[in-house]
Order: C-alpha cells, then sequence, then structure tokens
C-alpha cells in the first residue's frame, strides 16, 4: 500500500502539469441532464451520472476513466464552470484525482426546445478541454489502487479466529447443571447452559422449532407420547458419543415426571397429560442434554468447561470438533457477581468486553458510543400475591392498586424509557391482544372503588434488596397506592402480602410462555386447547381475573460491548450468540 501510495503521488504530479489548451467558443446541444457536445451527452454525461456518487473517492477514479475513454474518441470532458479542484483520498488523505462536476442540472432551455416552443438562441457556453496526457491505462489504474486500498480496509475487519472473550454478569450460580432446581432461574444461567450444552430442539427468534441433536419428531395420537430421532456423529466434550441411553437419562434427571425410553438410535417421552407443546420444551435451556459422572457436567455444545470456580468465575474453551463449526473465539471468561456499576468500570478499564447494562442506563450507553444490544421485551416486572382474595373488598383492593399505578411515569423517569408498561402477562409482539388489557392509571376510578370498600387493611410489600431497580419501583408504587387511599409499607423480609417480582418470560412460543409463568407463579395452570390467540386471550384473562397478579412492566434484557467485540448479537429472549462473535485485533 505504500509503493502504491508513492506511485499516486507521482500520478499526483503529472496531473498537476496538464495545461489547460485555451478556451473555446462552441455551441452546444441543451439536454435535460445540462450541457454538452451532443457526440457525448448521452454517453458520457448518463454515464458518469450513474456511475459515480457524491463524495465518492472510488467514483472519482471511475469518472476518470469514463474521462479517458472520452479523450480517446477524441471527444473532451465536460467541466463545471468553476474549473477543476483537487479532493483527498480518505484512507490515506492525499489527492488522488481531479474530481468532475457531474452534469445534472436540468436546462429548461433545452426541455422548451423539445417541447416544440422557440425560445431564444443559448448563449455560448464555455467549455475547458483538458487533454489527457497518458497511457489508456493510467484511468484503470487508478480504479484499480482505490479498489486495492477499500479491499485491505476491508480486510482488516474480516472474522477471524483467537481470542479469549470476556464477559461480566451479575447473577452468581453456583451450580451449572440445568437440572438443579435449588437455583433461580436467569438469563444468565439459560446462557450458560447453551454454552456448555445442546438440547433436542432449538428455537429461532420468531419461535420456529429447528433440528438440533434431534433431527425430527413426531408425536403417537393424541400428544401424550413422542418420538424423537437423534443425530449421528455427535459427541461430549470427553470424546463419549451422544446416544439414546444418555439422552435419555439426562431428560429423566431434569424431568421426574416424564416417563423416557431409549429405543435404538431414538427417545420416547411419554407425559402424563397429552402435551401438543412438548418439542418447544425441549428447546429449553433447563432441558440440554448432559453427562453427570463424579458431580461433574459434560456437555455437547460449542464450549467445554476448562476452569469453574462456583459463583465466581467460569473459563470456557472452545470445541475444535464441534458439529455445528467451531466458534471464533478460543475461549471464553465469564465474571460472576459483579454488579452494574462494577461492570461498566470493568469496560471502561478495559477488563471486560461484554457487560450488562440495566434497563435505566441502556439509552446512555448508547448516547456514550457503546456497542449496545437489546432483546425484545422479555422479562415480566409484576406484583403477586401470595394468596387468593379471601372477600369481595380485598378482590376490590387489589383492583384499586392495579388502577393506582402510574406505569408510564415509571417507565420514562425511572427506566428512561427502555421498557414496555402493560397490563398483559404476555408482551404484545408475541401474541398480539397486549394492548386489550389496559396499563393506564386512572385516579379517579381508583379512588370511588376505594370509597366503597368498608374495610382496607394496611399491605406489605416486599422486594429483592440487591435489586436497586426494585427498590425504587417499589417506592414509587407505595406513593401511588397512597394517592388511592390505600396504606403500603416496603419490605424486604421474607414475609409479605405480596411482592414486586422480575420473571424471565420461559419461551418464545406464547403457549408455553404462559404455561411456564402460571406454574413458576404458583397459579392456576391455563387450559389451552391449541395456540390460537383466541384460546391465548381468554386462558390470559382467567389468570388475570384471579387477583393474584398484577402486570406492570415488560423488561429488555441489554449487553454492552467494546468496540474490539465483533458481531455480538443478541436473540430475542436474551440469548447470546456467541457462535459468531470474533475479536479485533486493533485496540479500541
Amino acid at each position: 500500500i505504500i509503493s502504491l501510495a508513492l506511485w499516486l503521488r507521482g500520478l499526483e504530479s503529472k496531473l498537476r502539469r496538464l495545461r489547460f489548451i485555451r478556451l473555446r467558443l462552441s455551441r452546444v446541444r441543451n439536454t435535460p441532464c445540462g450541457s454538452s457536445l451532443p457526440s457525448m451527452d448521452s454517453f458520457i454525461c448518463s454515464t458518469a451520472l450513474l456511475i459515480r456518487g457524491r463524495g465518492s473517492s472510488v467514483g472519482v477514479a471511475i469518472s476518470l476513466l469514463c474521462g479517458a475513454t472520452a479523450d480517446q474518441a477524441g471527444r473532451y470532458w465536460q467541466l463545471a464552470a468553476a474549473a477543476v479542484r483537487t479532493i483527498p483520498f480518505a484512507l490515506m488523505n492525499f489527492p488522488i484525482a481531479s474530481r468532475y462536476r457531474s452534469a445534472t442540472q436540468p436546462n429548461w432551455m433545452g426541455l422548451l426546445a423539445r417541447s416544440g416552443l422557440n425560445p431564444t438562441a443559448p448563449p455560448r457556453l464555455q467549455f475547458c478541454r483538458t487533454q489527457i496526457d497518458m497511457k489508456r491505462s493510467a484511468s484503470a489504474l487508478i480504479a484499480a489502487a482505490s479498489v486495492l486500498i477499500a479491499a485491505g480496509s476491508m480486510a482488516a475487519t474480516r472474522p477471524h479466529y483467537g481470542g479469549t472473550l470476556r464477559i461480566a454478569v451479575q447473577a452468581a450460580p453456583t451450580s451449572l447443571d440445568p437440572a438443579d432446581s435449588s437455583q433461580p432461574d436467569s438469563f444468565t444461567r439459560r446462557n450458560l447452559s447453551r454454552l456448555i450444552l445442546d438440547t433436542l430442539v432449538d428455537q429461532d427468534d420468531r419461535g420456529r422449532l429447528l433440528p438440533a441433536i434431534a433431527t425430527s419428531w413426531e408425536p403417537e395420537p393424541g400428544n401424550q407420547r413422542w418420538h424423537f430421532y437423534l443425530r449421528p456423529g455427535i459427541s461430549f466434550h470427553n470424546g463419549t458419543a451422544v446416544n439414546s441411553d444418555n439422552v435419555a437419562a439426562s431428560l429423566r434427571t431434569a424431568n421426574p415426571n416424564w416417563k423416557v425410553f431409549a429405543t435404538g438410535d431414538s427417545v420416547v417421552i411419554e407425559c402424563d397429560s397429552p402435551d401438543p407443546w412438548l418439542p418447544a420444551e425441549l428447546s429449553l435451556p433447563r432441558n440440554g442434554i448432559a453427562k453427570r459422572e463424579g458431580g461433574k457436567l459434560v456437555g455437547s455444545g460449542p464450549f467445554a468447561i476448562s476452569h469453574w470456580d462456583p459463583g465466581k468465575k467460569l473459563e470456557l474453551s472452545a470445541r475444535d470438533d464441534y458439529w455445528r463449526g467451531r466458534a471464533f473465539v478460543d475461549s471464553i471468561e465469564i465474571e460472576m457477581g459483579r454488579n452494574f456499576r462494577e461492570q461498566v468500570i470493568d469496560l471502561d478499564l478495559g477488563k471486560a468486553d461484554v457487560v450488562e447494562a440495566a434497563p435505566e442506563q441502556a439509552h446512555r450507553a448508547v448516547m456514550e458510543g457503546r456497542t449496545v444490544q437489546s432483546s425484545a421485551s422479555f422479562e415480566l416486572m409484576a406484583l403477586v400475591f401470595s394468596r387468593d382474595p379471601q372477600t369481595p373488598d380485598e378482590a376490590r383492593q387489589r383492583q384499586v392498586l392495579g388502577l393506582s399505578i402510574d406505569r408510564a411515569a415509571i417507565n420514562n423517569v425511572l427506566l428512561q424509557g427502555s421498557a414496555e408498561p402493560t397490563g398483559a402477562l404476555l408482551p404484545g409482539w408475541m401474541t398480539g391482544y397486549a394492548f386489550l388489557f389496559p396499563s393506564e392509571a386512572d385516579l379517579s376510578r381508583a379512588r370511588q372503588l376505594r370509597s366503597e370498600i368498608r374495610y382496607a387493611p394496611s399491605w406489605s410489600l416486599g422486594y429483592d434488596a440487591s435489586d436497586q431497580l426494585a427498590r425504587v419501583i417499589a417506592e414509587r408504587i407505595t406513593l401511588n397506592a397512597r394517592d388511592a387511599g390505600l396504606s403500603v409499607q416496603l419490605t424486604n423480609g421474607g414475609a409479605a402480602d405480596f411482592r414486586l417480582v422480575r420473571i424471565p418470560l420461559a419461551s418464545l412460543d406464547a403457549a408455553l410462555a404462559l404455561t411456564k409463568l402460571a406454574e413458576n407463579l404458583r397459579l392456576p395452570q391455563p387450559k389451552l386447547t391449541s395456540d390460537a390467540s383466541s384460546d391465548l386471550y381468554a386462558a390470559e384473562t382467567s389468570l388475570l381475573e384471579s387477583k393474584r397478579i398484577i402486570p406492570l412492566l415488560h423488561l429488555k434484557i441489554t449487553t454492552a460491548a467494546a468496540s474490539t467485540v465483533k458481531n455480538w448479537t443478541t436473540g430475542r429472549d436474551g440469548s447470546w450468540h456467541v457462535q459468531d462473535a470474533w475479536l479485533a485485533t486493533e485496540k479500541p
């Protein structure tokens, strides 16, 4: 490239020695695209207009090439009235060619003439004839040089293998086993499972099922017994082949209520009741296929465990023999138990490549120029009561609380507009009917209902003391409730009348997400016969009418990445797409 730059400087000197021949007056033909010589207006001008964009350095070289072609034909390129000016080439910052102005200004005299009118004769215009006194290949070399320099720049950003991706997270799980029910569900646990384990079935960002370890599946009549046919040639990290026996053993551990049988190259799963959503459930990270030996977890995923310090640090190494292809990065280091402030400091100091961003800090991270990726609204924040209402007044009191909460103000002020206020359990992008459940505050209606309650006892509201966002939102809820005539006291102890919770949705499949949501909150299981919107709406309405839960917001999962991390993306469900990410060699 240096040699090419020297050659271009010499070429620039030659161009400066070009002499303009004397101006001559010539009568020209006016066209809608500008004034030009009759023999070149339809070829040269139109060609330049199509191939050269404004401000394009590469286009300059192409325009000179057209100029050389016109010169060989004995024609001369039309210059702007202000003569010629040079422009710097963006990559190397020195002039490489003269920029000719494209003939794009309309000529109304020409338009009148084409319309059959008799305008006065156009004035005689001045043109500069520029003789290009170099070989025919010179202009072509300029174009080739521009392309080569651009290609060199693109090569610097080409994906390549190597490096260690450093990730910081807030959660601190003490077990990597997805079947360990003692560990709370979190997006971090799900992503760690996806790095280590494969599932029988996958889901894309639209919730469509895709083959994974299982290449195909089919139910027996009634949807209670399913057959899953396994893909050959897959192995665990220790080299053991993935077969029907260890797949069946893994699923039995994660789902004790299932009857799982190994039959040749397939697995048969029998549920307690008909389950048309079983393939979607098998795509959940908790159903990742694992081989458990001596307290150690071995998977068949894209990364193998090289070091594990429970609750503190996890080190993974990329598998060269992974059946879907090797990841770009060589290894991943995940620091756990880092709060949002510590993660931002790690990112600023270059100690982390990818960090989590708090919902209220997502907008600021974008304004600071960070590479920010957000999921869809995939986490529900809601108020959950510990039991059903015992009297009509208690049910009405819960209704008053729901009407008093200003969700829009909470979102705009506390979350900087990063969430979606909601009165529904599932987000609108998933179901399409969330707008049917009102989420706007109605203080006058709340006060009217409060006046009809003879006795409204004081309530206690619990929240996660380690969650700063939950604390400030809980405080706002108590103020809203007071405006409606209710008394709510905050507590971070174990016993509370209702709690402010954050619940990650289980699946991109709406029916499965609603079923798992009710299961996790110990609500009555919705009766779904299909995944039709009408059935989903009826089931969700039934859950809300129980007065056990008051939806507030749907939150997004946000990550921020350093400039050296390329192609880092997250799915709509907050999943990390680590397979496609790679590390650039240049410094940020």
